[in-house]
């Protein structure tokens, strides 16, 4: 009994940290999926550039894997109130999928550590090229609305003037652009770390406490008799 009392402790905390991670999954989703600094790169993308697909996969995915946590977190939060072996059961399972759904996005993003970066920048530079070449005015709009977008703070229209040398882009603003990017993939990687780990411990609890719940009904039971 003290064991299923702490369990069920462990597991309330672990369910709302969990159902705070899959919200952060969604919120940062969103971002990535709405937010100017992408829409720009994915809206200026030829059919040929694989940014646009690895755009909306991971818009798709992220919803897809907020969803699942805070499933679990709500289904084992009702398990542990209520000790059900079924919605412990349940739980368990959100947690196995969304683990299943976690491990190979993480793979991906550390085996594939360049592939967003590389399609990004070739967005950046079909715009720059053609800037280059022909001056079009349409291309260099997009070119300065992308500046725009990255170069956020006091000093962009510093930075934002500072790009243009001789009708050509120095490296600092294709510099500011990989830092942005750097930085908003490293917290999806931290995210994505921190969500494993919570969904392997969610996992455990939900496991001993249905076996916690399992034994304890069963020995509630034992030596009484039904008289017929």
């Amino acid at each position: 009994k003290c064991w299923m009392r702490t369990t069920k402790c462990q597991l309330l905390v672990t369910s709302l940290c969990v159902m705070l991670l899959g919200l952060s999954i969604a919120t940062l989703t969103t971002v990535t999926q709405y937010g100017l600094h992408f829409t720009l790169m994915s809206d200026i993308s030829l059919e040929s550039n694989s940014y646009r697909v690895i755009h909306h996969t991971a818009f798709y995915l992220g919803i897809c894997l907020s969803m699942t946590l805070i499933l679990a977190a709500l289904l084992s939060s009702a398990a542990t109130v209520r000790e059900s072996r079924r919605l412990t059961a349940m739980g368990f399972f959100c947690f196995a999928l969304a683990f299943c759904g976690l491990i190979p996005t993480a793979c991906w993003r550390y085996m594939h550590s360049t592939e967003v970066e590389d399609s990004m920048m070739d967005v950046y530079d079909l715009v720059y090229e053609e800037v280059r070449r022909n001056g079009s005015s349409i291309r260099r709009q997009e070119l300065t609305a992308i500046h725009q977008a990255v170069l956020l703070g006091d000093e962009a229209l510093t930075k934002l003037l500072l790009c243009y040398k001789d009708s050509l882009f120095s490296q600092d603003c294709l510099q500011q652009i990989q830092d942005f990017l750097k930085k908003h993939l490293d917290f999806v990687s931290t995210l994505l770390g921190i969500s494993i780990g919570f969904t392997v411990y969610g996992m455990l609890l939900t496991s001993f406490l249905w076996f916690s719940i399992h034994f304890s009904s069963n020995l509630d039971r034992k030596g009484k008799y039904i008289l017929r």
